[in-house]
């Protein structure tokens, strides 16, 4: 029996809800994945790394019920078959589908039994973010945004909801644009339905992010975070595969970090 049933739980937290209230949690993470987080160039950014690859892993122990710390996160590339890139999964599990994402201070994941892919960003965006509307909006979107009240809010749910679909492997970057999504509700707290996808909205005022979670099953958003498992787990020092950022780029500086 899983601990929800099954249904593709998201979580959005902050990165010190995290890692603050057991900070023994970090060692759950692999070698290479800590190599990783040594390599960022500020406290701040490895913090948001740690946090996000520590979060993936309680909510899919919440979905399995079982210790997070007998989980291991691990990466593979389809195309090149290497093990330093590619959608994340959990080594022994192919029937657990998870992902991940983290900006500023800010961290989501999600884990659940149908493909899935989650999405987080910070509201506040730099002026040049509309710049990337040609590359990222279709021209009904972009119709949208023009009209709209606050563009920026339009393109930002837009932005969340595509990187989603790319982690599905539903598009591609060079393909945002062709995907039109004009249909959706500007926001909604209950999923909306994009041909056989469930496109569910999230909007984190106290956090000042807005994510989104896209399944092939109706998915949800907890409330907390999932602290499942021993308080102090000894962490995997597995030769697994690395998981690693492949996901897509920031429209503002497009050298995403989040996969």
């Amino acid at each position: 029996m899983t601990g929800t049933g099954g249904q593709p739980t998201a979580v959005v937290a902050g990165t010190d809800e995290v890692l603050g209230p057991v900070p023994a949690y970090e060692r759950l993470l692999t070698g290479v994945e800590r190599r990783r987080a040594d390599a960022f160039l500020t406290p701040a950014l490895r913090a948001d790394f740690v946090a996000a690859h520590v979060l993936v892993r309680l909510c899919a122990a919440r979905l399995l019920d079982r210790p997070a710390g007998s989980l291991v996160l691990e990466q593979r590339c389809p195309g090149c078959g290497s093990g330093e890139h590619g959608r994340p999964g959990l080594a022994g599990l192919p029937q657990v589908y998870v992902s991940l994402s983290h900006t500023t201070g800010v961290v989501a994941a999600v884990a659940g039994h149908e493909p899935v892919g989650v999405d987080v960003e910070r509201r506040t965006l730099p002026d040049s973010v509309r710049g990337a509307a040609g590359r990222v909006l279709s021209a009904a979107e972009r119709a949208a945004m023009r009209e709209h009240a606050d563009p920026d809010a339009y393109f930002l749910r837009q932005w969340v909801r595509k990187e989603c679909f790319v982690k599905l492997g539903r598009t591609t970057l060079g393909g945002l644009a062709a995907l039109d999504l004009s249909g959706l509700p500007d926001e909604s707290d209950v999923p909306s339905r994009h041909g056989d996808l469930y496109v569910l909205d999230h909007t984190d005022a106290r956090r000042d992010a807005v994510a989104a979670v896209v399944s092939t099953a109706r998915p949800r958003i907890g409330a907390a975070v999932p602290h499942t498992g021993p308080k102090h787990p000894a962490g995997p020092e597995h030769p697994a595969g690395p998981e690693c950022p492949a996901g897509p780029e920031h429209p503002a500086d497009l050298q995403r970090r989040s996969t």
